[in-house]
């Protein structure tokens, strides 16, 4: 079966590689790397379509070496045990690896003695953080090296370059049919590539329109692992939307996580939101969520979509209050920093006549101390007066203050 146009493109040299300038522009570390003939072991980190196979590659055609690739995935034992009695044979081997991140214990067994001394010079690559996916010892042996988004004027370098292949002869295509392929890639050149091909092939007079790529793709390139910074940076933008009140800005962060289809970490996150951003001024608003998430749960997607909408429109625009969450922690802080203090003896399991029962007084109050001695005067929770439901919780936390004063001055 004939090799994809994307694999055809693929860059022998560095100097073929598309976008990543701050790694292989003029003076730059890997282009250094390259023409002073100096291989270090490296992991290539970055999105999928970003170039990560692309610059590893290039880099060992470049460079002339010797070496093998593996996917830490589909290979197996035996196949690493080949490399390293190549690498024993040759002197020495370089070792592509692609999704470095699920190379399991046995293989990286056999991989970390040839790093540290240096026989296997790997170039790892995956589409996960490798400050939390990879194994520290295999990390700390590696220079990790971040590959930026692609532009779009990247990918428009890539589909121009792609369009004079001997694989596309004769292609009619406007620039403004490639602007469009390039809008709607997603930043992946791969997908760029692939929706080019497609498109030529599926016409009878290779004159790729504007119709014919709708007709193939009515929706970008869209990925989120996971695994990586990507999924996790929108998570945060639908919290700090929500949070900052911007209701445009939620529903669209909330539109990348439905087209992701990944129902379980929205619920997950609605759920941190309603208690964390919202709290105390609108403490209605966790039953709401988690009836959203139900709902959504049973109806599924596409359906689970509405439930959630109407949820985060009113999230983004309920009043917010985040004093519990941070009284708890500076709680916390103070257990954790050795500050608890022994417990008032009258509040100890068992029951002292010391203690007043608070339902036998007027109010269901009367003044006695909780806190332990030294922290009596601490003040956790500050409320905030932005909400009716807040301002009259901090009507009570103020009369009650008031008394605990007046005892403690008598």
């Amino acid at each position: 079966m004939e090799k994809p146009l994307a694999l055809k493109l693929a860059p022998n040299l560095i100097d073929e590689v598309i976008g990543q300038k701050h790694l292989l522009g003029k003076g730059k570390v890997l282009r250094n790397l390259v023409e002073n003939k100096k291989l270090f072991s490296m992991i290539l980190y970055g999105r999928p379509g970003i170039g990560k196979t692309s610059i590893a590659m290039a880099i060992v055609k470049d460079l002339g070496v010797r070496y093998r690739f593996l996917n830490a995935t589909t290979s197996n034992k035996q196949d690493f045990n080949v490399v390293v009695e190549e690498a024993k044979v040759y002197d020495g081997i370089v070792l592509v690896m692609d999704e470095i991140h699920r190379m399991n214990k046995d293989k990286q067994d056999l991989l970390l003695p040839q790093l540290e001394s240096g026989l296997i010079t790997l170039i790892g690559m995956t589409t996960s953080n490798p400050y939390h996916a990879i194994n520290p010892a295999i990390r700390s042996r590696c220079q990790l090296f971040e590959l930026h988004e692609l532009t779009k004027e990247d990918i428009l370098e890539g589909l121009k370059r792609a369009i004079k292949h001997p694989d596309l002869e004769g292609i009619q295509i406007e620039d403004d049919v490639l602007n469009y392929i390039a809008s709607i890639s997603g930043n992946d050149l791969r997908f760029a590539y692939n929706l080019l091909e497609v498109a030529f092939y599926s016409t009878k007079d290779k004159k790729v329109t504007m119709d014919a790529v709708g007709g193939i793709s009515n929706k970008g390139s869209f990925f989120m692992d996971k695994d990586g910074d990507g999924y996790y940076d929108v998570l945060s933008a639908l919290q700090k939307s929500i949070r900052g009140s911007d209701v445009d800005a939620s529903l669209h962060y909330l539109a990348r996580l439905v087209v992701a289809g990944d129902l379980e970490s929205i619920a997950r996150r609605l759920s941190v939101i309603a208690y964390e951003d919202i709290g105390l001024a609108n403490p209605s608003i966790g039953p709401k969520v988690m009836a959203a998430i139900h709902a959504a749960t049973l109806v599924g997607f596409p359906e689970a979509r509405i439930p959630l909408a109407e949820i985060v429109i009113e999230m983004a625009l309920s009043p917010k209050s985040n004093t519990a969450h941070v009284a708890l922690d500076n709680a916390i802080a103070d257990v954790e920093t050795g500050r608890a203090g022994p417990i008032p003896v009258y509040l100890r399991g068992g029951g002292t006549p010391e203690y007043k029962y608070p339902h036998d007084y007027k109010g269901s109050y009367i003044y006695q101390q909780y806190l332990p001695d030294n922290l009596k005067k601490k003040k956790y929770y500050i409320p905030k007066s932005e909400s009716k439901y807040e301002r009259a919780l901090a009507e009570i936390d103020q009369k009650i203050a008031e008394i605990k004063k007046k005892n403690e001055s008598s």
